[in-house]
This record gives structure tokens, C-alpha cells and sequence, in this order.
């Protein structure tokens, strides 16, 4: 979540939001790092450590899923 010391970008479900953005269709976890990062690029961007745990979170919630290629796929939530 976002406090006083950690801006809404730098945060896991901000990170996590950007994710599920590009998540349109399945996509390697290089992919989605690397559109990512190009996204950032302005505003300055987390470790590729922070970013993982971004990824834990929404498999946790289930948002997102691995297909059989291995890929990711984003997840209906209800």
C-alpha cells in the first residue's frame, strides 16, 4: 500500500496495477519487465526484486496464472 515513505509508483499493487495493464495476452515475466521498465523510465523505476514481489502478490490474490507454456495470463477476478 502506499504510505508517507512509499509513492503510489513504487508500490506493490501500483506495480502490480501496471502489470495487469499489459497482461492483454500471456507474456513471458522478461517481457512484462521489460515494458515495464520502459514505462518507468521517466519516473524512475523499483529493482527487478520489488517488481517479482509485485508478481507474487497478484498470483496470490490470483489475478494472474502461468499457462502450460509457462508464460503469464492475467486472471478474471470477480
Amino acid at each position: 500500500m502506499p504510505t508517507k515513505g512509499i509513492s503510489p509508483e513504487r508500490c506493490l499493487l501500483g506495480i502490480g496495477a501496471d502489470v495487469l495493464d499489459f497482461l492483454s495476452t500471456s507474456m513471458s515475466v522478461s517481457e512484462i519487465w521489460a515494458k515495464y521498465k520502459k514505462r518507468r523510465n521517466q519516473t524512475g523505476s523499483v529493482s527487478f526484486d520489488w517488481f517479482v514481489l509485485a508478481l507474487d502478490l497478484l498470483y496470490c490474490v490470483g489475478a494472474i496464472s502461468l499457462s502450460p507454456e509457462g508464460r503469464l495470463v492475467r486472471n478474471d477476478v470477480s
